[in-house]
């Protein structure tokens, strides 16, 4: 017991976030309950980013119907490089990402793994059967272009993407890391699959800390290649991005993952309302000192989001 009191005391000065606080004075207060829909909704999410000139991964379909996967074939027809993704899932499940074909009518997964075309209609069956979703309800399957890898990423990414999660509260992005795929991810930026979370200053983009399922990183297990004192490609245009998506969902404490492609730049990939708390592991930092800082800053100093982003930028 008195091992538990002493951990809840070092948490505590070292400002860390638990659940309940981020659920009683932050999400429950500063995110309207009508507006949860722009953000756990990825299709309606999608189309707010596109009505605002935010930029998306392209959309190629949606199914949502049963009877729509007779059709797969004329819509996979040609594709062998595209991401299938339920509309209301969480934590990256459920999301294959497709980069070939065996041309015998299998594709090819980014991890390398073949999926029959058989094995691709059951996956989506189940996905608009609410197998993903986040309460269970059915869902609907969006066929999305796939994102490019940017090649300063290369040396740090196998087999996936890497995104970028930016807390974003009352408008300034406070805290913020990138999640680097794995072999053991499956070429999923889900750290919980054992993606890397590296910490990233909101100043420079630089990368600070690093870790793996809880335990600090300097170089990745993979390739090798250090990932600590790595500087994100096009950070300002990433932080930009964060703070003009946060002010389209009408919440007040969010999470923005962006994506970079080599060929579009930084794309808004998902929001959440309720982003997870081990960013603060990713950063070797609580986020309470910031979430404080934040609130200290006066509501005419954060009018435009270009002010938010000066803010941001001398604040952390």
């Amino acid at each position: 017991m008195r091992r538990l009191f002493a951990r809840a005391r070092a948490l505590r000065a070292r400002g860390v976030l638990g659940i309940n606080q981020r659920n009683g004075a932050f999400v429950l207060p500063l995110n309207p309950r009508q507006h949860y829909p722009r953000v756990d909704d990825k299709l309606i999410t999608k189309r707010l980013a596109q009505a605002a000139g935010i930029p998306t991964p392209a959309l190629h379909g949606v199914i949502a119907f049963q009877h729509q996967l007779r059709d797969l074939g004329a819509m996979f027809a040609g594709r062998t490089s595209f991401v299938l993704k339920p509309a209301r899932g969480a934590q990256g499940n459920g999301i294959v990402v497709v980069t070939g074909s065996d041309g015998n009518g299998g594709f090819r997964k980014s991890s390398g793994a073949l999926l029959t075309a058989a094995a691709l209609r059951q996956h989506v069956s189940n996905t608009i059967s609410g197998l993903f979703s986040l309460r269970g309800d059915v869902d609907a399957c969006l066929l999305e272009e796939r994102v490019v890898l940017h090649a300063a990423f290369a040396p740090i990414a196998r087999f996936g993407v890497p995104d970028v999660r930016v807390i974003v509260y009352r408008g300034l992005p406070i805290m913020a890391m990138c999640r680097l795929p794995t072999a053991q991810s499956d070429g999923r930026a889900n750290l919980h699959q054992g993606a890397i979370g590296a910490g990233i200053a909101i100043r420079d983009g630089r990368i600070v800390h690093a870790a793996l399922q809880n335990a600090g990183v300097t170089h990745h297990v993979d390739t090798g290649a250090p990932i600590v004192g790595f500087t994100i490609p096009l950070w300002d245009d990433v932080l930009s991005l964060a703070v003009r998506s946060a002010e389209m969902s009408g919440l007040g404490y969010l999470g923005v993952d962006i994506v970079i492609d080599a060929r579009h730049g930084p794309q808004l990939l998902e929001l959440n309302a309720r982003p997870g708390l081990a960013i603060q592991v990713a950063n070797a930092e609580g986020l309470l000192p910031r979430l404080r800082r934040a609130e200290r800053v006066p509501s005419d100093a954060l009018s435009t989001w270009s002010n938010r982003l000066q803010v941001a930028r001398q604040l952390f």
